[in-house]
């Protein structure tokens, strides 16, 4: 579980989250998430990497929707992380330029991501006081962030395909391909804020 430090989200971490959900009545707060994760393509994933924030999420749309690009951002920065890790690791000059360019192109694109994701958060963040249309209008702005995040995970594995090294292809694209249904689920749940029963 990542630490969510967003004021919307609230500030805990994991040993804090497991502590509040220990004997504390949590049914109708874990079934709100299992409901609002069924709207996604990967609802198991996005119950089981959710459902230990359900105290802290209450039956919140927005809360949920904030802890879930909050849980996206770190696979992001993970995955993002790891990259740089092989192109300016010890093993770096075994890597043929080919890979190396598809490499730097996808840690570009993951960095973007993870700052559209962020992009995303604050304004979340801001929706509790927002009124009238401003209310769509930061819905639709932390849509469009989230979609371009998914987007640009997208075309990080889409550009691993020129990669010559097979191993360093499929490490790669399977981590980003898993970041990339955290950045999914997330979308989805931005997206309820607007559905028909937000």
């Amino acid at each position: 579980m990542v630490a969510i430090t967003a004021s919307v989200c609230l500030s805990f971490n994991r040993a804090e989250a497991l502590q509040a959900s220990a004997g504390s009545p949590q049914n109708t707060n874990t079934d709100f998430i299992r409901q609002s994760c069924a709207s996604s393509l990967y609802s198991s994933l996005c119950y089981t990497s959710l459902a230990p924030y359900a105290n802290a999420v209450a039956q919140d749309p927005i809360r949920l929707a904030c802890v879930a690009c909050n849980v996206s951002l770190a696979h992001i920065r993970s995955v993002s992380s790891h990259v740089s890790s092989v192109l300016h690791g010890p093993d770096a000059r075994q890597l043929d330029k080919r890979t190396v360019s598809a490499l730097q192109d996808c840690e570009e694109t993951l960095g973007d991501g993870s700052d559209l994701t962020g992009q995303s958060i604050a304004e979340l963040e801001l929706l509790p006081s927002a009124k009238g249309t401003e209310v769509a209008w930061r819905v639709s702005n932390a849509q469009t962030w989230m979609s371009a995040a998914l987007t640009n995970e997208n075309t990080c594995v889409d550009g691993l395909t020129s990669a010559s090294s097979s191993a360093v292809k499929a490490d790669v694209t399977r981590r980003v391909r898993q970041a990339g249904q955290y950045t999914s689920n997330a979308l989805a749940l931005v997206n309820l804020l607007v559905g028909p029963n937000a």
